[in-house]
């Protein structure tokens, strides 16, 4: 069914819209999944709170005209493009869509954006391996704390390392007195 310019203004504006929320857009090829599986793929996305749409590489264009962030997208429209839009856990997302291809080998990963650069199929899958955020903030958080607890031990050495010395050089001379 063609759709009119109202329906594919609604579509550009969509997509506008989901780039403006994303921090990385990756681009994948989708021949030969069905139905079923789609809704498969978005569901596994939608737990990171990541979007897979299917449109028209023509639209697409339309959204990302202009846009220096994604303009570079061009370079990936070619055949039956989805898009998947990360907006908070990028490694999540990665990691759900790397877990879905595992299971249907049936897509093909093209590339992606991020903060306006052009990412090959290599640097959105080494993108996926890094520690999620939470991981991150528990490592900071383990390396804050070892810092801390060697700053505190250090503090509390201070006073007795200043009594033992106190007491060394308070002994000799006692040894001296009882001497004499």
């Amino acid at each position: 069914m063609p759709r009119t310019l109202e329906d594919k203004e609604a579509i550009v504006a969509d997509l506008k819209q989901n780039l403006s929320e994303s921090q990385m857009t990756f681009v994948i090829d989708f021949k030969g999944l069905s139905v079923a599986e789609i809704t498969d793929l978005r569901n596994r996305l939608r737990e990171s709170n990541a979007i897979c749409k299917v449109t028209k590489n023509t639209l697409m264009k339309r959204a990302v005209e202009g846009d220096e962030n994604w303009q570079a997208m061009g370079e990936l429209l070619k055949d039956s493009s989805a898009f998947i839009f990360l907006k908070d856990d990028i490694g999540g997302g990665i990691k759900a869509y790397q877990e879905f291809q595992k299971a249907t080998k049936k897509t093909e990963l093209r590339g992606g954006l991020l903060e306006g650069k052009l990412l090959t199929e290599a640097d959105v899958k080494a993108i996926g391996e890094l520690p999620s955020k939470e991981q991150l903030m528990g490592q900071i958080a383990g390396a804050i704390n070892s810092l801390a607890t060697k700053i505190a031990l250090g503090i509390k050495e201070v006073p007795s390392s200043i009594a033992r010395g106190l007491k060394a050089h308070a002994e000799p001379e006692s040894k001296e007195e009882s001497e004499a």
